[in-house]
């Protein structure tokens, strides 16, 4: 049975300056709270790899805007338009990935490969500066596998031993970035006892989740979400 601690307590284990891959999209699947603690502990450097940087005030939107980060990996930020501001003024980078290429590079990091070759790309400006490699005739580019220092993911539920299940859209990018990490951190929306997922339903093992953050209790008397 594994213990779970409180989101604060889960901040600490990012380090300024670490690479930190965060599950979602558009927010869903993200890891709210744990990023809050983020911000509250006023992290920086932070590179992040993720989907989206959802949008002002939401999800890692809430990192651009305090200044947690100092560059993004993602396959767009068409609804933040704070990052693209910052982007502008070059106060953090950005490295655009089409939305295939960014989940296949994570998968490639956590199966251990080198890289993915794909024809997304080829002739346009995101072949620039990158390894163009022929197979059978069609040129493929050389995109280079993912792997981040922490994964800090969202889970509709988890069981004491930190097996994970996600919903919907949750799973675009949480299962895979669960394996591309040595540490992760996950958030789920409740933790029940050992046997009460089916084993077919687990959509993430918890062999490889480090540490689960402690379910949020309403203070006493609140009905309504209050703090």
């Amino acid at each position: 049975m594994r213990g779970s601690i409180p989101p604060e307590r889960a901040a600490a284990f990012v380090p300024d300056g670490a690479t930190v891959m965060i599950g979602g999209f558009m927010g869903v699947g993200t890891p709210h709270r744990i990023i809050d603690a983020l911000v509250a502990r006023g992290a920086r450097g932070l590179t992040i790899i993720a989907n989206d940087t959802a949008r002002p005030g939401i999800g890692i939107g809430k990192l651009v805007s305090a200044g947690c980060v100092s560059r993004l990996v993602v396959s767009h930020i068409g609804t933040n338009p704070e990052t693209q501001a910052r982007m502008n003024a070059e106060e953090v980078e950005v490295e655009l990935v089409p939305q295939g290429t960014l989940a296949e590079r994570v998968r490639a990091g956590g199966a251990g490969l080198g890289g993915v070759l794909t024809p997304t790309g080829v002739s346009t400006m995101a072949a620039k500066e990158k390894r163009t490699i022929e197979v059978g005739q069609r040129e493929y580019l050389l995109e280079t596998a993912l792997v981040a220092d922490v994964a800090l993911l969202a889970a509709r539920s988890s069981d004491y031993m930190g097996n994970l299940v996600y919903s919907l859209t949750a799973r675009n990018f949480n299962p895979l970035m669960a394996t591309a990490a040595p540490c992760v951190i996950a958030e789920p929306n409740e933790i029940v006892p050992v046997g009460v997922l089916p084993p077919d339903a687990i959509h993430t093992p918890g062999v490889l989740v480090d540490h689960l953050i402690e379910r949020w209790q309403p203070r006493q008397g609140c009905f309504h979400g209050c703090t």
